[in-house]
């Protein structure tokens, strides 16, 4: 069985965001271009599979159909921007978007019937942000989200979890999950009072979700040793002993230190790092079954080689990879720290930390 499959196709290209938007279509295609010409392009241990387009049903599982038919009138009215920021649509963009939220379904559907045991959904436009009734940050159907509630509707699981690694923080996939304890939502984001305004320290749930959602937010330019530590000391043990039945990432690629979107001050290796931690939480909790999905990551020198390093870590290729690691002040090192001990005092309420 190949170990990996990578969901991606053509049609993601057909998404316009408009001249100098940095979710534009040349990310995506660095991405594939350095999987089809760069040190993976050998390899046996994954292959690119096709989307499917996605029902209407499929996406009311997240969405009201009446923001759906919305989103459908307005890109085929000739698009524009979509929200009061920098959400930019074209007549194509519903259908591609349907094609994204398809994507990430085939992506689950193949891991749960183990056709390949995970799986990389290389999907545009990106998802995490988009809340049941709203478009934002680049987002419009909320992908990660709808395959959490297909995975509990179709195949009846119990316990999903959802990492967020994105550079910022998704609101949306929060908002949905807020309520719930059938859904582990943890994110590592940068300091979210610029943007989106959600994902603080007290932001742990409600109700049944209370202690459900983990939010680590990290001070701006944050580096690998102390994003690691947040992963390995706080993420990983309590996705552990929450003990998922499938393990679903919001894979932002925007936390590099040369990403002209955000404010982080990761290194490729890093990535690396997170992969690897990633890979092996699915490996001791979930039966292997694990799916990443893109989101941010707007570098065009770097994205295809973290996408890269992403891939080789879940198909268990030896690929090398290095930059320079940036250092990081002993300011934002001991503002780091600090967050990290506040996060653990509050959900040791809730997980052993």
């Amino acid at each position: 069985m190949t170990k990996t499959a990578v969901v991606f196709s053509p049609k993601y290209y057909q998404h316009k965001t408009g001249h100098g938007h940095p979710e534009s279509a040349k990310r995506l295609g660095t991405i594939i271009n350095e999987l089809r010409k760069g040190k993976l392009s050998k390899s046996k241990c994954w292959q690119f599979v096709a989307p499917e387009k996605a029902r209407i049903q499929d996406v009311e599982l997240v969405h009201n159909i009446e923001y759906i038919k919305f989103i459908e009138t307005f890109c085929r009215s000739g698009g524009g921007l979509l929200d009061l920021e920098d959400t930019m649509v074209s007549p194509e963009s519903f259908e591609v978007a349907l094609y994204a939220v398809g994507g990430t379904l085939k992506a689950v559907d193949l891991v749960m019937e183990r056709k390949f045991e995970n799986a990389f959904a290389l999907v545009r436009p990106p998802g995490h942000h988009a809340e049941k009734f709203r478009a934002l940050g680049f987002c419009i159907f909320n992908n990660v989200a709808i395959a959490a509630q297909h995975l509990l509707k179709k195949y009846g699981l119990e316990r999903i979890a959802i990492l967020d690694i994105d550079a910022h923080h998704g609101n949306g996939t929060q908002q949905v999950f807020y309520e719930t304890d059938k859904v582990l939502c943890v994110s590592l984001h940068q300091d979210p009072r610029i943007f989106p305004g959600t994902g603080f320290i007290d932001d742990i749930g409600e109700g049944k979700g209370l202690g459900y959602n983990v939010n680590i937010p990290l001070p701006f330019k944050t580096g690998d040793h102390i994003y690691l530590k947040a992963l390995v000391e706080i993420a990983g043990p309590i996705i552990q002993q929450y003990r998922p039945q499938f393990l679903l990432v919001s894979a932002g690629l925007d936390g590099h230190y040369t990403d002209p979107v955000a404010s982080l001050s990761l290194s490729v290796s890093a990535y690396q790092k997170v992969y690897r931690t990633i890979v092996g939480l699915a490996f001791r909790v979930c039966r292997k079954r694990l799916v990443s999905v893109l989101e941010g990551g707007y570098s065009l020198k770097f994205v295809g080689k973290i996408a890269a390093v992403a891939i080789a870590e879940m198909c268990s290729t030896v690929y090398s990879a290095s930059d320079n690691v940036p250092l990081m002040s002993k300011c934002s090192i001991r503002r780091g720290e600090e967050i990290l001990a506040k996060v653990k005092e509050i959900h040791s309420a809730f997980w052993n930390i």
